[in-house]
């Protein structure tokens, strides 16, 4: 089986990684010439993913055609602003009989679209229908160095979602299932913006405490945004909720973490995500999630000074300030 794995970056490298050692061939595209050929070269992604050997059965390429030749299944591994763009160049080059998962965890900032929608306006409601999504507590080091962990699939077409879950499943990634893609793309999206706020909260030196609050608000928040949006509130438990959420808000190799560290530290948001070098999801999605909370009259107040914070240069500590001294409520309200 031939499977095209299309964006370079750590995250696409270590599915790519994963699929290429389950013996498939994988073509691994990147948009850069000069990456793709030093990843053929080195048989190893320095810039992303250093020191992890990749297998003899992928090829890396900067080629469309020759990622796309003869495939079965296309995996989308880009940040949320380039798959309107990666699937337009996909457009006619791949039949309705092929596998297409998005892989990414954003939302578009402009329309606060989701993957699989964006790939319906471009592709088709048939092509949109059928695509699955793909997310999880799946940390791109962890994942290339085969850490036990598990991820979900969602699509409407469970029969292609199951044959996701076939695809991916391997000894160190245990593959569920779910029809609910709307819950699981927004979950694995909206998890970054508060990963950017748990690592504000380190950088501040705040605790335990502090974390532990941030990821049950923050759950409250996405849920209540999620619902809003035709998700059902009990995806948001699982792994590309609660899962996903655990894993971005505690772990050093998070990049949305490491940006809100930064920023906490009192780095520039510029210096910060020079610094960060990589794209960091959580900054589009943020943008989104407030449009769309504005949008629906969703009370999302942590989303809000976070927005405030990376898109208005709102102080980290006023922020803080500003939402410990709220109106007193419920907490399930």
């Amino acid at each position: 089986m031939k499977i095209a794995v299309l964006g370079s970056g750590s995250w696409g490298t270590a599915l790519a990684i994963l699929l290429g050692k389950k013996g498939y061939g994988v073509r691994l595209w990147s948009r850069r010439e000069d990456l793709a050929s030093a990843i053929e070269r080195d048989r190893c992604n320095v810039q992303y993913l250093p020191d992890i050997v990749l297998p003899d059965t992928i090829l890396s390429t900067s080629r469309f055609d020759e990622a796309l030749d003869g495939v079965q299944a296309v995996v989308l591994a880009v940040p949320s602003a380039g798959v309107r763009e990666v699937v337009d160049l996909i457009r006619d080059k791949i039949g309705s009989g092929v596998l297409l998962i998005h892989a990414g965890k954003g939302l578009e900032s402009e329309t606060g679209l989701r993957g699989s929608e964006v790939i319906a306006r471009e592709l088709g409601e048939e092509i949109g229908r059928g695509c699955v999504a793909l997310s999880g507590p799946n940390l791109a080091v962890e994942l290339a160095k085969d850490v036990p962990t598990a991820t979900v699939v969602a699509s409407c077409d469970m029969d292609r979602a199951a044959k996701a879950q076939e695809l991916f499943s391997s000894p160190s990634l245990r593959v569920y299932r779910n029809s609910d893609i709307a819950g699981v793309e927004l979950g694995g999206a909206l998890k970054n913006v508060f990963a950017i706020g748990a690592g504000i909260a380190d950088g501040l030196g705040y605790g335990d405490n502090t974390k532990a609050t941030l990821v049950t608000r923050g759950m409250i928040e996405m849920t209540r945004l999620g619902a809003a949006l035709g998700a059902d509130p009990k995806t948001f438990t699982g792994l590309s909720g609660f899962g996903d959420l655990m894993a971005t808000c505690a772990s050093r190799l998070s990049r949305n973490l490491r940006l809100g560290l930064m920023l906490g530290q009192g780095m520039s948001l510029d210096d910060s995500l020079q610094a960060l070098g990589q794209v960091a999801e959580g900054m589009p999605t943020c943008e989104a999630a407030y449009i769309l909370s504005r949008k629906h009259d969703i009370y999302m107040p942590i989303t809000e000074q976070i927005h405030a914070l990376l898109f208005e240069g709102k102080d980290p500590r006023q922020a803080v300030c500003d939402l410990m001294c709220r109106d007193q409520k419920d907490e399930l309200c």
